[in-house]
Parts: structure tokens; C-alpha cells; sequence
């Protein structure tokens, strides 16, 4: 199965996938960061609007890139039963973890939008990520975007774990769901992590331009 060359080359595979698709007043959310690439890619496509909300997941203790949860910057978090089963864990053990997770993504949140408000009711919002493993921060954002009544909401993304997807009942289209998932990172050729520098000029140039070049 193929790979993808970068992000960029992802988010138009991923475009693509979605540009025959009747959207109505479209907003592009990005996953940051490794998301926002993508996710502009296919503002850039369907002439939608992009933006980010910040999800932040919650890492097993000792292994804090396993996640068995996720929190936004104001809501509750959401946890696997699963992992947490696998780990012998409880929600209350992670307390500390969340806290710190939420204040983190507040951080962030403030950082890529300042205070600018989210317009999402009545409007076709599309989640970006630049890959679908356990889902589980996916699953936390959009939680918090349900809470603000868009007309529909989808996830897109360039690849994702077959198993994953039976745990969404949003809508989730994806390029490539390949039988041995393995990690996001196997999927691209080049897999560099994403700053805050780059997620602050994709969103700044799209502001300037209304299509991020």
C-alpha cells in the first residue's frame, strides 16, 4: 500500500476525498498540530474556512504516547475502557495527568486563536488529523464540537486503524485504511513534527488570504 510523501501531499489526497461532497457553509477544524497541514490543504480545496481546536491526549503513566484519554481546553475528559482494563488503570489515577493535560491544551488553544470566538452552529464542521490510531483524541474534540451545534460533523483523515473506526458514529472518511495500521508515522515518508510556529503561519496567511498561500 502506499505511502504519503508528507502532510501536505496527504491533505490533498484527503481533499480530493471530500470536494464532491454537498457542504454546506464548511469549516475545517485541525487537530494540532501534526493536523493543521492537512487540514489546510483541504480548506485550501473545498474554499472553506480553517481553524483548530486543541485536544490533548492523556498518555498511559511511563508511556505518556499511549493514550488511554483525552481532554479539551473546557470539557470532561473521555477515556478507553478498554486500555484502561489492559493497564489495570482508573480515571482517578490520571487526575493529575488531565489537569495538566487541559491546562496545556488551554495553553495552546490561546496560543494559535487568542480569544477570537468559534462559529460552528448550523454550519458542516470537517475534523482534520493527519492520522487515525486508538481515536481517542479525535473522539474528545469531537465531543466539545458537538456541544456547539453544527449542521453535521465528519473526521478526515489521510490514514486510519480499521480497528478504530467502528468506535465513531460521526461520519469518518479516510484515503487509506490499510489491515496493519502500526503507527501514523509508518504511512509517510516524511513524518517531521509539526511546531507552533508553522500551525501560527497556516493559520495567519489563511486569515490574510482566505486560502493559506
Amino acid at each position: 500500500m502506499k505511502r504519503f510523501a508528507n502532510r501536505r501531499e496527504a491533505g490533498r489526497a484527503l481533499a480530493a476525498r471530500l470536494a464532491d461532497l454537498p457542504w454546506h457553509d464548511p469549516l475545517v477544524l485541525g487537530l494540532p498540530r501534526g493536523g493543521v497541514p492537512v487540514a489546510k490543504e483541504v480548506a485550501s480545496h473545498l474554499e472553506a474556512e480553517l481553524d483548530v481546536v486543541v485536544a490533548r491526549k492523556i498518555g498511559a503513566p511511563g508511556h505518556p504516547e499511549y493514550g488511554v484519554g483525552a481532554v479539551t481546553a473546557d470539557s470532561e475528559p473521555i477515556y478507553d475502557p478498554r486500555a484502561l482494563k489492559a493497564l489495570n488503570l482508573t480515571e482517578e489515577q490520571l487526575g493529575r495527568t488531565c489537569d495538566e493535560e487541559r491546562a496545556e491544551a488551554k495553553r495552546r488553544t490561546v496560543l494559535y486563536r487568542g480569544d477570537k470566538p468559534f462559529v460552528i452552529r448550523d454550519r458542516d464542521v470537517i475534523l482534520v488529523d493527519d492520522g487515525l490510531a486508538t481515536g481517542v483524541t479525535a473522539r474528545a474534540a469531537l465531543l466539545w464540537i458537538a456541544k456547539h451545534d453544527p449542521r453535521s460533523v465528519t473526521l478526515a483523515v489521510p490514514v486510519a486503524a480499521r480497528e478504530s473506526l467502528s468506535r465513531f458514529k460521526t461520519p469518518v472518511i479516510a484515503v487509506l485504511t490499510p489491515k496493519h495500521f502500526g503507527a501514523v508515522s509508518r504511512w509517510y515518508e516524511s513524518f517531521a513534527q509539526t511546531t507552533d510556529d508553522e500551525v501560527l503561519s497556516a493559520l495567519s496567511k489563511w486569515e490574510t488570504t482566505g486560502n493559506g498561500e
